[in-house]
């Protein structure tokens, strides 16, 4: 029946589901949590480096072997990170350099690496736990072997 007071309206032809931001799933790796974490620590002052003296030499022993770049990168090295849907906790080894405070340094890294994981995955961080494994005195040498391969 034809009502000449509500005469037909034009169909429209929808497509798709609404937001096209929307549409599908984005995955974000443990290791592209790490590395962002990773930097963002090591731009606070008083990190003198990340990770354990052990696994500090042994990375820097594989970075110099050809081919043998190990799981663990210069920049995920002392971070380890999981990550859920919508959440990550994350753990970091540092080492701080003497004369600072642990406390303030341990504050600062928790804070720019929330922010910056926040900032770039989106993903909501519950913890950052962080465990000082050394202190890096003015006149020592840092732990890098010298290498024997040419």
């Amino acid at each position: 029946m034809n009502d000449p007071a509500h005469p037909k309206e034009p169909s429209v032809i929808k497509r798709g589901g609404g937001d096209p931001a929307t549409r599908g799933r984005t995955t974000i790796a443990d290791g592209v949590v790490e590395k962002i974490a990773g930097l963002a620590a090591r731009e606070v002052v008083g990190v003198h480096a990340m990770g354990s003296g052990l696994s500090r030499t042994l990375g820097a022993v594989r970075d110099r072997v050809p081919g043998g770049g190990g799981t663990k990168s210069g920049v995920t090295r002392g971070v380890k990170a999981e990550v859920g849907e919508v959440q990550t906790a994350l753990d970091l080894e540092i080492v701080v350099d003497y004369g600072v405070s642990i406390g303030d340094v341990a504050g600062a890294v928790r804070e720019n690496v929330i922010a910056a994981v926040e900032r770039m995955t989106g993903l909501e961080v519950v913890e950052v736990n962080i465990a000082v494994s050394d202190v890096k005195l003015p006149d020592e040498e840092d732990e890098v072997p010298e290498s024997r391969l040419q």
